[in-house]
């Protein structure tokens, strides 16, 4: 199809009344097939469509109009879109819970009497009675769902479930009433209600586990949103007015309180405070922000107030452009899906077109008891076949695994990580709060006066810096002295005046101007610390330096063994930094890594990840802020240290709770754990369709005069799901 993809535009939705992944690559179909659609992918395991279109051709409600069709919808409002359908998969989740425990508790006498008390008086009433439920009340949205289909003409797993139970049930209760129909031709009066009424029970079960397993992917989106505030002070007339963000013009002059969130993007035209950007930049320390500075929604002011001019406001800003790429991240399919999408696409017509392949044959080739066996064989080919084990393979085993991940400290989110990270062979890693602790602390001191300590503690503690901070806690244990004449000397330091005498503390650029002498021994260790990458402070009187403190982000302890284990398993690892070349070469050679990029911006990052990936490499990416998030959603597999930001966490599709880099590697091996576990419950579920389909349409008849009773084939079929979740059950046991 010729497209102007010059003009497209790319957008997701949410799609409502999936149930399966055959669901999914109907409405992946169907919007591909639209005019001005350049591409679709519908994410059944996050229920999203993300469209890309011409929006001169084509239009949302088009698509709308179109998916409706063929029984499905999207959501279009924007507007508390995420709420909206947040609201309907948590009633969705807890009808279903309602329906599976009530369908598993009435099918457990059936099963009993089916298979024990086959021939008890009134066996085949109590049968009815307990399996009529389960098949018409608790399983109708298979009935009602399987309609829609078949008024559109087309078919998914609700169809053949509805087929099987369906025909079970009506043969079954045929049976029961008219049971001299097949006495009088010598054969028994089969009931197969236990076969209807536990098919119904497991498929129940597995899509239960499936909708634990896909879990929640708004919630990251929502913390992102979360971080611009939902109205604003306007300054108009040199009057203070609260209005609505989305009110919110460019050129409005914009009030900041201390404590207040950064609304939208802008510069600042007057006043000046400390803004802490670490969700932006990833580091720890709050920035000054003074007249003609740029400020960024979703920042949080802090101890000052200013005023600033919009530039960019609404889907503009950065904070906006973070939470689309995000959303377009989530959006995409997981690989693992592709195959799921492509099976899905044809098992239900294909096990349809067998069974009634079948049935022909039967009626043809029969004998003299043609129309029984052309019935059983059908009905058998259709219960055998049912989808369970294949619905149960990948959430039994992602449960089991991420209940494993949990016990040990790892959160894992969906099972596109889980099927990556089997291939990572890079690690990029973030170097503030992932590889260091995220914290400046006072790592070194040498003192030519330590009386004078008290001094500096008073002093720093008049400044709002966050170095101040990490001296003031470092000597909280000083008494603290009255400092007058205290004032802020920009991108130098400090001067106040206590007992009669001045007093400077800040950078060697400070002291010089002051005339200031520094001892010897005093500037060889400064040279030294800021050759380690270490932030110097000098502290003097009007004549003479009096001490020099070294403030630096400390390595974690785990961080240096993390990183030998990766090595040992060939994993080429990253550090990128926004810190200066001297301080990322100093983390770089204390830990052992061989490659590291400094100064980097955060939509760096994501282009970072990029590169490595278009060198063919299966990307991991370890974060902790909102800076990370970008690269995060880029990477094949993201994963967040849990100390840090809880967007970094939300984006992430694997969550380090401990913060401890130790746990990166056990994750990866987990994660090869599990989806062998998932490859193995896969190709269990396939071989026992393969298997089992031919034996149910009776191949072996005209071998051995063997033909699979319907009821031995919904044993089958409930042992096939036991096995794949018995074999999750062993990750619980491996190492």
């Amino acid at each position: 199809m010729a497209t102007n993809t010059n003009q497209s535009i790319q957008k997701n939705f949410p799609v409502l009344q999936m149930t399966c992944a055959g669901c999914a690559a109907g409405v992946e179909n169907k919007l591909k097939s639209l005019e001005g659609v350049n591409n679709a992918a519908v994410n059944f395991a996050t229920a999203t469509a993300q469209v890309n279109f011409d929006p001169g051709r084509t239009d949302a409600a088009a698509m709308q109009k179109a998916v409706q069709s063929i029984g499905y919808d999207l959501v279009l409002e924007e507007e508390n879109q995420q709420d909206l359908v947040d609201e309907i998969h948590r009633k969705k989740y807890a009808s279903l819970k309602k329906k599976t425990v009530w369908a598993l508790i009435l099918s457990v006498p059936v099963v009993v009497y089916g298979m024990f008390f086959m021939n008890a008086p009134y066996a085949n009433l109590i049968m009815w009675a307990f399996a009529t439920p389960v098949v018409l009340w608790l399983g109708r949205d298979f009935f009602i769902n399987a309609w829609k289909q078949a008024k559109h003409r087309t078919a998914n797993m609700d169809t053949l479930v509805a087929l099987s139970t369906g025909t079970a049930y009506v043969f079954s209760l045929f049976n029961m009433l008219f049971p001299e129909f097949w006495e009088s031709k010598g054969l028994e009066a089969h009931v197969y209600f236990e076969a209807a009424a536990v098919i119904i029970a497991f498929i129940l079960l597995g899509r239960l586990l499936e909708e634990r397993a896909k879990g929640s992917t708004s919630s990251a989106l929502k913390k992102l949103m979360g971080l611009q505030p939902k109205t604003v002070t306007v300054i108009e007339d040199d009057k203070q007015v609260e209005m609505p963000i989305e009110n919110l013009a460019v050129g409005n002059i914009v009030l900041v309180k201390p404590g207040e969130k950064i609304a939208v993007d802008g510069t600042v035209m007057s006043g000046d405070s400390f803004v802490d950007e670490s969700m932006l930049s990833g580091e720890p320390m709050a920035v000054r922000k003074e007249e003609g500075e740029k400020v960024f929604a979703g920042t949080i002011n802090q101890k000052g107030s200013f005023r600033f001019r919009a530039d960019k406001v609404g889907k503009e800003t950065m904070l906006a452009h973070i939470i689309k790429m995000v959303q377009d991240a989530q959006g995409s399919k997981a690989p693992v899906q592709k195959l799921v999408d492509k099976i899905a696409g044809i098992f239900v017509p294909v096990v349809i077109g067998i069974a009634v392949l079948t049935f022909i044959v039967w009626l043809i080739f029969g004998g003299d008891n043609a129309l029984t066996h052309a019935l059983l064989a059908f009905v058998t080919v259709l219960v055998i076949a049912c989808p369970c084990a294949l619905g149960l393979a990948t959430p039994t085993a992602i449960m089991v695994g991420v209940g494993k991940g949990a016990e040990n400290g790892i959160l894992i989110k969906d099972a596109e990580s889980l099927e990556l990270s089997k291939k990572v062979n890079a690690v990029v890693l973030d170097k503030t709060g992932t590889i260091t602790e995220g914290k400046p602390q006072v790592t070194d001191e040498l003192w030519k006066d330590e009386s004078a300590k008290p001094i500096l503690m008073s002093l720093e503690k008049q400044s709002e810096h966050p170095l101040a901070e990490a001296v003031v806690e470092h000597l909280s244990d000083e008494n603290a002295v009255s400092v007058s004449d205290f004032h802020s000397i920009t991108g130098k330091g400090l001067q106040g005046v206590a007992g009669g005498e001045t007093y400077f503390a800040g950078n060697r650029k400070l002291l010089a101007e002051n005339s200031i002498e520094i001892p010897g021994e005093l500037s060889a260790k400064g040279d030294e610390w800021s050759k380690s990458a270490k932030t110097v402070i000098w502290f003097a009187d009007s004549q003479n330096a009096l001490a020099v403190l070294a403030i630096s982000d400390k390595v974690k302890e785990t961080s240096v063994e993390a990183i030998r284990q990766l090595k040992e398993m060939d994993i080429d690892i990253y550090m990128l930094t926004g810190d200066n070349e001297a301080t990322a070469n100093a983390i770089a050679e204390q830990t052992g890594i061989g490659h590291h990029k400094a100064e980097v911006l955060p939509h760096e990052k994501s282009e970072f990840v990029k590169q490595l990936q278009q060198q063919g490499k299966t990307v991991a990416m370890v974060g902790d802020g909102i800076n990370d998030s970008t690269a995060l959603a880029q990477a094949n597999v993201s994963i967040a240290m849990g100390q840090g930001s809880d967007i970094a966490m939300d984006v992430a599709k694997m969550t380090i709770i401990s913060s401890d880099l130790t746990k990166i590697p056990q994750a990866i091996r987990l994660s090869r754990q599990t989806v062998n576990t998932i490859r193995q419950n896969l190709f269990w579920a396939f071989i026992y369709n393969v298997i089992g389909i031919p034996i149910a349409a009776g191949i072996l008849y005209p071998v051995n005069g063997f033909l699979l009773n319907p009821m031995i084939a919904g044993a089958a079929m409930a042992l096939s799901s036991v096995s794949v979740v018995t074999n999750s059950l062993r990750l619980k046991w491996k190492r």
